[in-house]
């Protein structure tokens, strides 16, 4: 297929949404998926979400920063899950999906993957007081239903790191859910594996993190089991400034929210426009759309060691 001359949804390019490319299966906030033969084709585009609304300005290589660090963690877990991820060559794919033009937009930013049945919960760990926890906990002394010591401050560290799934709203926001909540969706045995391996994920993320001066406040993971055999593994995305809070350790101070590596500037400026946060939202001012990706690069460089630049010419992440 060659590639449209908008890039929306459905395009296997940038993307935003509208055109239907052979196999096309879906376009979600950020990610195009594919159907390619018996694997999927997951695209990350340079679309961002903010207040769930998909906004009208692309952030740019952004889709190649959540596609490396997931191909960087893939491969610094893979002892702990096997992951679904198959290959990231767009040379792999059919020369009827898209032409030579096309195969140059997807470097960096494709994994062709083993497909899976999605579990139907979010996988979240928590390894500080923040966000949606540090409202529950505010209000309950507790998150999820996990009972945590009095006195504590926004932003401070918890003693252990905690599993705290969440619902997945097909409309609306997640909602946080108790271990045995889950325990009901997807029963006792799989519950536990998920838990643990959750947070021998969190534990090896927040390590490396750490060792780049990064801290890692929370994240969430997407699992599933594979179609083939079974297994559980680990899909999607993993720890990127997309479904993770990372802060700066040199400035990080307890008592109230941190600046993460994410797309605060663009919510921040989001927050004093006359917009009632519905579809579509405004345009972003080229600072913003400057500031977010140096962000966004920043986390890349940090966590990997590697150069940005590099992995954009070659496609490689090497320290």
């Amino acid at each position: 297929m060659a590639p449209a001359e908008t890039t929306n949804p459905g395009d296997p390019r940038a993307g935003g949404a509208a055109v239907q490319a052979e196999g096309f299966v879906r376009s979600g906030k950020v990610r195009d998926l594919f159907e390619i033969g018996d694997r999927l084709l997951l695209v990350a585009s340079d679309r961002l979400s903010a207040f769930d609304v998909v906004l009208p300005t692309p952030i740019p290589d952004k889709g190649r920063v959540l596609t490396g660090l997931s191909r960087f963690w893939f491969d610094q877990t893979a002892d702990i899950i096997p992951n679904h991820l198959l290959g990231t060559d767009p040379a792999d794919l059919p020369e009827s999906f898209i032409d030579d033009a096309g195969r140059r937009e997807l470097r960096g930013r494709m994994m062709l993957c083993r497909r899976a049945r999605v579990l139907p919960v979010e996988v979240i760990v928590r390894g500080y007081v923040s966000g949606s926890g540090w409202k529950d906990y505010q209000r309950t002394g507790s998150i999820c239903g996990i009972k945590l010591p009095a006195g504590l401050r926004e932003s401070d560290r918890l003693p252990e790191p905690i599993f705290t799934p969440s619902t997945k709203a097909e409309v609306g926001h997640d909602e946080n859910i108790s271990f045995e909540a889950m325990v009901a969706l997807v029963g006792g045995e799989l519950a536990e594996q998920v838990r643990d391996v959750a947070l021998n994920l969190y534990w090896r993320g927040a390590t490396v993190a750490e060792g780049a001066g990064i801290l890692l406040a929370d994240t969430k993971f997407e699992l599933g089991t594979a179609l083939d055999s079974g297994e559980l593994m680990l899909i999607d995305e993993v720890l990127t400034p997309d479904s993770s809070r990372f802060w700066d350790a040199s400035t990080y101070e307890p008592g109230h929210a941190q600046a993460s590596f994410d797309k605060q500037p663009v919510r921040d400026w989001l927050e004093i426009q006359p917009w009632d946060k519905t579809y579509p939202g405004p345009e972003l001012p080229a600072e913003i759309v400057a500031g977010t990706r140096e962000r966004y690069v920043a986390a890349f460089e940090r966590i990997t060691g590697a150069s940005f630049e590099r992995y954009l010419q070659e496609d490689v992440i090497e320290r």
